[in-house]
């Protein structure tokens, strides 16, 4: 397909003086049309489409700065370059208030003009050629990696590179590149879950484990305790790498940040992995300790979690820790309590621990499967990313993070599990009456493909909960949900590009913990 030349307007009272730059421009493919006064200028912006123009400040008649305003009102999007022979602050000021995109002092050569010009016109088709080079290169050296026996530490590195790359696809990439980016994932997340079944057993053994769920409090809370008066530990339930990666900057300005990783335990879900955290316990442990929270049968997982608050103090008494105050516990469910909580926060200035729960990106994952209109304004992985970093702009959690960094405390932001975009079904074979979960099924002598899901038939081994002698597991690869070979076609209709959890995957399992240190 050929390129369209793009279409430069040059207003000047001495165009005729210009024609060498012009011819110049030309020569490196670009049309130029001449203007030799504002009223030309605007007449030609109202009749032709121009890619950029070049404005003389000093014109007799209608000035740089009218014509600038005219031009604008006409075509608000197009971008000026003011060529000036005054440097005075005042002019320019009014010029950048006009939003004009560049300025250069006169006298000016070829070079300056093209190198002004390159930068607005082929800037996005400079940085899209050098992204596909560079992602060339990174995906060629994780193609290699996945070669060989990579550590949890090469993994959590493969999945930071992946989700840093969704990034800068998702603000400059084409399909072609964003499809080739897919495929790499889908190959990462295929040799990751035969990793973390010829693995996971092992670090529950004490064999060269990474920090898991229970370590969470043990690792990064803990030390900062004797390093400060305050500490806020802040769970934002279900949020992925890639989501916090956009959330990041906008929290540059207020706090010092150091991320670290940590890996979720199975299955990647909220009554296993926040549990976890909470309590330092893995669920067999758990549920050795308050069984009426694991009786078999039941279908509120969301019950599971209601005790978080005596689990972390169960859990700073077994390390030791002696706070000068009670711990806090607050969840928020709903933007009003949200609003509640950031219009109370000083109220808690003299709690040594207060831990937040934020449930909104939950709320969201499930909420887009029952929404029409969530389903259209984010159909894919991109689009769901899209909305983390306005909805943190606005949210009530900015505001309690905003007033913590004038405070004297620390602040340790973590995700409890991640979620996929659920793509494909796999069968579970079974009773109907076991866990109604997509990505992890518990329940009498289940059973699934091997190449698709893990199946568990020892729940100890997992610490996972037995609930009697026939108690299996099953929990999903990739992107594939269960569904019951009965109602196959049912299940895929409803829940087919959902976004689901509990399930071994990279978004799933590898997650960031954030210690934020204030600016003040």
């Amino acid at each position: 397909m050929k390129e369209e030349i793009k279409q430069i307007l040059w207003v000047d009272d001495e165009i005729d003086q210009l024609k060498s730059q012009i011819i110049f421009l030309q020569s490196k493919g670009y049309q130029v049309t001449e203007a030799s006064n504002g009223e030309d200028a605007v007449t030609l912006v109202g009749k032709k489409n121009f890619d950029l123009v070049l404005l003389d400040e000093m014109m007799p008649g209608k000035d740089g700065l009218t014509t600038l305003e005219e031009i604008k009102e006409k075509s608000p999007h197009l971008p000026v370059i003011m060529v000036t022979k005054s440097e005075e602050e005042n002019l320019m000021e009014q010029a950048i208030g006009q939003k004009i995109d560049d300025y250069l002092t006169k006298p000016v050569n070829p070079s300056q003009i093209l190198s002004a010009a390159k930068k607005i016109l082929d800037t996005r088709k400079i940085r899209v050629q050098r992204m596909a080079q560079d992602y060339a290169k990174a995906s060629a050296k994780i193609r290699s990696a996945l070669f060989g026996r990579l550590t949890w530490q090469e993994w959590i590195d493969i999945h930071q590179t992946l989700c840093e790359w969704d990034l800068e696809i998702d603000n400059f990439g084409d399909p072609d590149l964003r499809q080739s980016h897919q495929g790499q994932r889908k190959e990462c997340n295929i040799e990751f879950g035969n990793y973390i079944e010829d693995t996971y057993i092992k670090w529950l053994a004490k064999e060269n484990p990474p920090p898991l769920s229970v370590d969470m409090v043990k690792q990064y809370l803990f030390p900062l305790f004797s390093k400060t008066k305050r500490v806020v530990f802040i769970v934002m339930d279900c949020m992925r790498l890639d989501q916090w990666l956009t959330i990041e900057p906008v929290l540059d300005e207020y706090f010092h940040m150091k991320r670290d990783y940590y890996y979720s335990i199975l299955p990647s879900a909220t009554p296993y992995s926040r549990n976890a955290i909470f309590s330092g316990l893995f669920p067999s442990e758990h549920a050795q300790k308050y069984p009426e929270l694991w009786k078999a049968g039941t279908t509120d997982d969301s019950s599971r979690n209601r005790y978080e608050h005596q689990l972390m103090d169960y859990q700073l008494k077994k390390l030791g820790v002696l706070l000068k105050s009670d711990t806090k516990y607050v969840k928020v469910l709903d933007a009003s309590e949200g609003e509640y909580l950031a219009k109370k926060i000083s109220s808690y200035k003299d709690t040594a621990l207060l831990s937040i729960v934020f449930n909104f990106l939950d709320i969201l994952a499930h909420g887009r499967s029952q929404s029409e209109i969530l389903k259209e304004m984010t159909p894919d992985e991109s689009a769901y990313r899209s909305l983390t970093r306005p909805w943190f702009i606005h949210s009530s959690l900015f505001k309690v993070l905003q007033y913590l960094s004038a405070q004297d405390c620390m602040v340790v932001l973590t995700s409890d599990h991640g979620s996929v975009l659920g793509s494909r079904g796999t069968i579970a074979l079974g009773k109907r009456e076991t866990s109604t979960n997509l990505r992890y099924k518990y329940g009498d002598h289940l059973n699934c493909n091997p190449k698709e899901a893990l199946l568990i038939k020892d729940p100890l081994q997992y610490k996972l909960p037995r609930y009697n002698m026939s108690t299996t597991y099953i929990i999903a690869k990739e992107d594939f949900y269960f569904v019951y070979p009965t109602s196959y076609n049912e299940y895929e209709r409803e829940y087919k590009n959902s976004f689901q959890h509990g399930g071994i995957s990279l978004e799933e399992m590898i997650l960031p913990v954030v210690t934020l240190t204030p600016k003040r």
